[in-house]
């Protein structure tokens, strides 16, 4: 757990982070930040260090990704996704993640987020790696002491 647990509220809230929730058979993050943008970027992390110690692990590249869809929520399903993807296809995960600031299109919204990616074999398993994002659960909502999300991913 980084952070402040999500239950804590007023000035205490203002900060940012991050802990893995009890469930059952699959993976369950909490996030908390001031922004929606802060609480995606503390997902990621979140998800990251429920599976893998990366203390050692070596960047080998910058990835970008450019989410779009129609509510907060999705976009954060979308740069979750966007981990995923990058585990299973190139054997990469994120030792950080720069996530821009969400815009209005018109159509819906859009987040650009830029991920710097580490090997996945320098890495330390630590815990079973997600295969996707369940829908069933997710939040992510604004409210008087900051910006919190739930998510879980199936492992």
């Amino acid at each position: 757990m980084r952070g402040e647990p999500s239950r804590v509220t007023g000035q205490q809230r203002s900060r940012s982070g991050h802990r893995a929730v009890p469930h059952t058979a699959d993976m369950r993050v909490e996030a908390w930040a001031p922004t929606a943008e802060g609480c995606i970027g503390e997902a990621v992390r979140a998800v990251v260090e429920g599976f893998a110690d990366t203390s050692k692990a070596r960047q080998v590249a910058e990835r970008e990704h450019t989410a779009t869809a129609g509510t907060d929520e999705d976009l954060l399903v979308s740069v979750l996704d966007e981990v995923i993807y990058r585990m299973d296809t190139d054997g990469e995960i994120p030792l950080d993640t720069e996530v821009g600031t969400i815009r209005d299109t018109g159509e819906g919204r859009s987040l650009s987020v830029r991920f710097r990616m580490a090997d996945a074999d320098t890495a330390e398993l630590v815990g079973a790696v997600p295969k996707a994002v369940a829908l069933h659960g997710l939040h992510l909502r604004g409210g008087p002491d900051g910006w919190t999300c739930q998510v879980t991913l199936d492992v």
